[in-house]
């Protein structure tokens, strides 16, 4: 079972050495020990986000990658309903918090899925502890481990 949903603003933080922190780290053990499940919207935007660094000359394209892979032997579920419910939950979650409804998909789920959310994100915040959703930002105590440009990453526990 999931521990809880992650956008990817969470996740992201595993991938740059300056957003690295004790948090991100122990988001990053969290789900590698308990999993977490994400909409399918999640993998598209990790991965133009990355795309973008890359273009940007932050990270090497072979970096992408290898960011990609280690992410990808994480046990990270992607939820199979959010697009059926796009149009309709989704919709409606959105414009009732002012989010947009990739935003939206995220607090759905976890509200769906009776799990916490975790993100960086201030408006998604803002909405799911309106909406009674468990959330935890990366400012706060969850995180995990990223890669960024260190090879070691995921680290070893001592």
């Amino acid at each position: 079972m999931s521990a809880l949903v992650i956008d990817s603003s969470a996740a992201l933080s595993w991938c740059f050495e300056d957003e690295a922190s004790p948090a991100s780290d122990a988001l990053f053990e969290r789900v590698r020990d308990q999993g977490a499940v994400v909409p399918g919207l999640w993998h598209l935007e990790v991965a133009n986000v990355l795309l973008q660094a890359e273009k940007r000359g932050r990270i090497a394209a072979g970096d992408v990658a290898m960011r990609l892979e280690l992410i990808a032997e994480l046990p990270i579920t992607t939820d199979n309903e959010t697009t059926a419910r796009a149009w309709r939950e989704i919709l409606a979650l959105a414009r009732a918090e002012g989010l947009t409804t990739y935003d939206a998909s995220y607090l759905e789920l976890a509200i769906r899925r009776g799990l916490p959310l975790q993100t960086k994100d201030e408006a998604l915040i803002a909405a799911a502890e309106r909406t009674g959703v468990s959330v935890r930002s990366h400012a706060e105590h969850w995180t995990l481990i990223r890669p960024s440009n260190r090879i070691s990453w995921p680290p070893t526990t001592p």
